[in-house]
């Protein structure tokens, strides 16, 4: 795992495929003083979403990698993180499952947040099966990224109450800012265990 000495800011990734909002939060965290983190790279594997223009908008270093063959789309990169001396990747919305030897490399020093209370809903359509289960509580996971979907050590959760008159995109919506609160907290847990 990462290792901090003191006031230092290690460098970390962001690894988007749309709105980008996490992206937000973690930017905004980068920035303030007792940050843990220098947010130095926003990698995509779409051109055309508004997190690649967040990230152009307030000059952070962008790659899109397009996925036509992943070992590819992997190996560049894997060179773009050791590039920029990426010690933290952060996925935040990536669309794209990583493969056993991009986890293996990095091992520890993947995060991801998802939409549920994990073990709970892994995968996709967390808020519908969240409401079609009648649960009184969703809400948002951030676990390290292990070679099963989802299913990586927990590092924190927040729980959002489901409302009776809820539907998948009203839950979605204040899951979403759940998530944004929660994952500066996630980063500064991970790193401060150093």
């Amino acid at each position: 795992m990462v290792k901090l000495i003191g006031n230092y800011k290690i460098n970390c990734a962001v690894f988007i495929s749309g709105r980008g909002t996490n992206l937000k939060s973690i930017y905004e965290y980068s920035k303030i003083k007792k940050s843990n983190i220098s947010l130095k790279l926003v990698i995509s594997n779409k051109s055309n979403t508004l997190g690649i223009d967040f990230a152009r908008k307030y000059k952070i270093k962008t790659q899109v990698v397009r996925y036509k063959n992943k070992n590819e789309a992997e190996k560049k990169i894997i060179k773009c993180l050791k590039k920029n001396n990426i010690k933290l990747i952060c996925l935040a919305g990536f669309m794209k499952i990583l493969s056993k030897n991009f986890i293996k490399r990095f091992k520890y020093n993947i995060i991801n947040i998802h939409p549920s209370l994990l073990p709970k809903y892994k995968g996709l359509n967390t808020h519908d099966r969240a409401i079609k289960n009648k649960d009184k509580y969703s809400g948002c996971t951030v676990h390290y990224v292990s070679e099963k979907l989802d299913s990586g050590k927990i590092i924190v959760q927040k729980k959002v109450k489901v409302l009776k008159s809820d539907t998948p995109q009203s839950l979605s919506k204040r899951i979403l800012i759940a998530e944004n609160k929660l994952y500066p907290i996630a980063i500064r847990k991970v790193l401060s265990k150093n």
